[in-house]
């Protein structure tokens, strides 16, 4: 049975209008300082909750943001989460989380309840299978405010907040450059998502500003719809580079999980890191200092490009800055080095 305290029982309680309790507990500058605390002393020592609902219908808002990610069991999305979560209860907003499982149509799914429920807006990040982006579209149409965050596309204008995800591929490429490796191989996913797209260019540009050529054999896609295909995937790829006359002598991976599957793999098969083939990879796992060897990583700054993005999404829900345009942010990765990519001997 709830028994939770009203508007009323608190009037009735302290002898006082509801107009009056209202505008107390709302911080009314019409409401002297000492009746203002007595009202919320007892609504504290009550446990007074305002019903949301009925908050939401008076102010046209539900104070509710829907996220989209593609999956909860990823160290980056987990700490993005963490960011968006924090933003959103400094301003008193909750947050319902989806999960599109890499693909378009559970999307779609995920954004069309969110829709029914009412959200404020909408943070997400797109599946990796994801080619249209309709829907998405429509709903900025119908007023609801999306803001986009890691993934990002070009197809929707609006606010994107990610990481410097090219400059971030070029460092890593370089750094194995630099310490002697010249056949670098690369593992990536088969999206048209520009995460993909600028890990792979800053990989290129790092080989052309080092004179080198890119081998076309040494770039793979993985298909990232489920973890068994992915470990597929990963091994066959792994075991193709392995199996080449000229095989590359290092690997830059683009994405969380191949990074990390990509050196279990490797030393399942029972290769030496770095003797027989070196490994960098865009990871923020805190196990990577514990790996076996420990890997080298590129780290993205996960918690603020969540907590950014709440904030651009918060801004336009409450129309602040709404007439300064929408900004897309970068924020810079940085390589951490440990010995999975040790200089060639």
């Amino acid at each position: 049975m709830n028994t939770s305290v009203t508007l009323r029982d608190i009037a009735k309680a302290l002898n006082l209008s509801i107009s009056t309790i209202s505008k107390a507990l709302n911080d009314s500058h019409e409401i002297g300082a000492e009746t203002k605390q007595k009202v919320l002393d007892y609504a504290k020592e009550h446990h007074y909750s305002p019903n949301r609902m009925a908050k939401g219908l008076k102010e046209g808002k539900t104070r509710t943001i829907g996220v989209v990610v593609c999956s909860l069991d990823n160290n980056v999305i987990a700490q993005m989460l963490d960011g968006i979560h924090k933003a959103c209860t400094d301003k008193s907003y909750q947050i319902i989380i989806m999960q599109s499982k890499e693909s378009e149509k559970l999307e779609t799914a995920c954004l069309e309840l969110l829709y029914a429920g009412g959200v404020d807006g909408i943070l997400i990040s797109p599946a990796y299978e994801t080619i249209n982006f309709n829907y998405l579209l429509s709903l900025q149409k119908s007023g609801i405010p999306v803001v986009l965050f890691d993934r990002l596309i070009d197809q929707i204008h609006t606010h994107k907040v990610g990481a410097d995800n090219f400059k971030g591929a070029y460092e890593a490429t370089m750094h194995l450059i630099n310490n002697g490796y010249r056949k670098i191989a690369h593992l990536n996913t088969n999206t048209i998502l520009s995460i993909a797209t600028d890990r792979l260019n800053g990989y290129k540009q790092a080989l052309a500003d080092s004179g080198i050529e890119v081998r076309p054999e040494l770039l793979r896609s993985c298909n990232y719809t489920g973890a068994t295909t992915l470990n597929e995937n990963l091994e066959q790829a792994i075991k193709d580079y392995m199996s080449m006359e000229d095989k590359p002598d290092a690997i830059f991976t683009a994405t969380d999980q191949i990074s990390t599957k990509c050196l279990v793999i490797l030393n399942k098969l029972g290769y030496r890191i770095p003797e027989d083939i070196a490994l960098i990879g865009f990871t923020n796992t805190d196990l990577a200092e514990a790996m076996n060897p420990p890997m080298s990583t590129v780290y993205q700054p996960a918690f603020e490009i969540g907590q950014l993005a709440a904030e651009k999404l918060i801004s336009l829900i409450e129309r602040k800055n709404f007439d300064e345009g929408f900004e897309t942010v970068m924020l810079p990765t940085q390589v951490q080095v440990r010995a999975s990519s040790q200089p060639k001997k």
